[in-house]
């Protein structure tokens, strides 16, 4: 599974409880999943975005798009929601994560980066936020509603958006891009390195055809990584 490296681009400060100190974002798993510098993983709450694990269509744009709202100015803090559970089966705590009074879970959805997932058909307080804003998504094409044409609105079931090969003509053969890779990375030549890809905001990136700029080193499907 690929992980996106944040400490060498930012350092963020997570509001801290009364009770506990300052933490701070690792890296990130995925589009719904955040590591802090204690070794804790953080499970967004009431989403679900492609699986990195599988190269299922648009994991990396939903990573990236994480990785983005990230880099916003403001106070990162960590919620819990009174009607749901505080951590999963795996150990990972279940949280909204918000920068100022921004709500990062329900931007994402906005962005056609995750959709709604109430596990066990539990509603939060922000359900119906999440809801309208994945049909509004949905109704205009955004994000992985345009590139995953097996991706389907079911809140009350994990989102499944299929491969990246089975979307790759009609989502990767567009002006610009090399049909070679998941996500927007310029067409070869010319040739691009590892600098001028994270320059772009693109990295990491999945090849998905032959890799003509080089950008995979140790063979793992995985460029920039």
């Amino acid at each position: 599974m690929a992980i996106i490296g944040l400490c060498t681009l930012f350092s963020l400060l997570v509001a801290p409880s009364a009770s506990t100190a300052p933490i701070r974002i690792d890296s990130i798993i995925d589009g719904d999943t955040i590591k802090l510098t204690t070794g804790q993983s953080v499970r967004l709450l009431q989403i679900d975005t492609p699986e990195m694990r599988g190269s299922e269509c648009h994991s990396l744009e939903s990573s990236q798009a994480l990785a983005k709202l990230l880099t916003k100015k403001g106070t990162l803090k960590l919620t819990t929601d009174p009607s749901l559970d505080e951590v999963d089966s795996y150990g990972r705590l279940l949280r909204y994560l918000f920068i100022g009074k921004i709500n990062i879970n329900l931007k994402m959805v906005e962005l056609g980066a995750a959709a709604p997932y109430f596990y066990r058909k539990e509603l939060g307080k922000y359900s119906k936020k999440l809801l309208s804003a994945a049909q509004q998504a949905q109704a205009k094409k955004i994000g992985l509603w345009a590139t995953c044409p097996s991706a389907k609105l079911d809140p009350y079931s994990a989102l499944s958006t299929g491969s990246y090969k089975s979307t790759e003509s009609s989502s990767k053969n567009t002006s610009g891009c090399d049909p070679n890779y998941a996500g927007c990375v310029p067409v070869f030549p010319p040739d691009l390195d590892c600098g001028e890809i994270r320059s772009l905001g693109l990295a990491p990136v999945r090849v998905t055809g032959r890799d003509v700029h080089g950008l995979d080193r140790d063979g793992d499907g995985v460029g920039c990584d």
